[in-house]
C-alpha cells in the first residue's frame, strides 16, 4: 500500500520531470523573462531550484555566514551567481539528473520538497503562459499551508477561507468563503497574486 510519504515522493518526481520537459522547450529569450519572484528572471528561478542538488552543508553554512544568516539574502546571491556561471543547458541538465534526488528542506519534509518545486515552477510557468501542475498536486501543497506559511509569505487572508473549485482543499478558517481554482489559491497564499485578481481569474 502506498503511504502518504511515498505518494508525496512520487508527486515530487513527477513535477520535476514535468518542469524539466517544459524548460527544455524554452526559447533563449524566454530565459530572461521576469518571473513571479521579484527581481528574478526565469534563469534565476531555475538556478534557485537547483540549489539543493549542488550545495553541500558546509558550503551553505559559509554562504549564510557571508549573508549575515539571512537565508533570503543568501538564496538571492546564490541564484544570481549561478545564473551567471551556468548556461541554460547546464541548468537544465542539473535538473534532469536530479529528478529522483531525495532532498528535503530542513523541517519541511517531503511536503516541503514538493512545495518548493511546485511554487517555483509556477514562478516560471505563469509569466510564460505554460501549463500548471494538476489540481490534485496543487492540493497536496495547499494541504500543508498553515498560519506559519502565510506569515512567512506576508499574507493575511482577512478572515476569509479560500476553497478550491477543482480539488478537495481549502485554506484559512474565516467565515467568508471564496471559491477559486487551486492554482489561484496557491498563488495568493504565497504572495504571488492579489486576492482580487485571483478571484477574477477563477471566474
Amino acid at each position: 500500500m502506498e503511504t502518504p510519504s511515498t505518494h508525496l515522493t512520487g508527486e515530487t518526481r513527477a513535477e520535476r520531470e514535468r518542469l524539466a520537459g517544459l524548460f527544455g522547450d524554452l526559447a533563449p529569450e524566454q530565459w530572461d523573462v521576469p518571473s513571479l519572484c521579484d527581481g528574478w528572471r526565469v534563469r534565476e528561478v531555475v538556478a534557485h531550484m537547483t540549489m539543493p542538488f549542488r550545495t553541500k552543508p558546509l558550503g551553505m553554512m559559509a554562504g549564510l555566514v557571508r549573508a549575515r544568516f539571512s537565508f533570503n539574502r543568501y538564496a538571492d546571491r546564490d541564484a544570481r551567481s549561478t545564473a551567471r556561471a551556468m548556461s541554460e543547458a547546464e541548468l537544465l541538465g542539473l535538473l534532469r539528473r536530479n529528478i529522483e534526488h531525495p532532498w528535503r528542506p530542513p523541517g519541511g519534509g517531503q511536503a516541503g520538497a514538493l512545495s518548493h518545486d511546485v511554487i517555483h515552477g509556477l514562478d516560471v510557468t505563469e509569466p510564460l503562459g505554460l501549463p500548471s501542475p494538476p489540481p490534485e498536486r496543487l492540493a497536496l501543497v495547499l494541504a500543508s499551508a498553515g498560519d506559519k506559511q502565510l506569515k512567512y509569505f506576508g499574507v493575511d487572508l482577512g478572515g476569509r477561507r479560500l476553497t478550491a473549485t477543482d480539488a478537495d482543499v481549502s485554506v484559512g478558517e474565516g467565515s467568508v468563503v471564496m471559491a477559486m481554482t487551486a492554482k489561484e489559491i496557491l498563488l495568493v497564499v504565497t504572495g504571488r497574486r492579489a486576492l482580487t485578481e485571483a478571484r477574477e481569474r477563477s471566474r
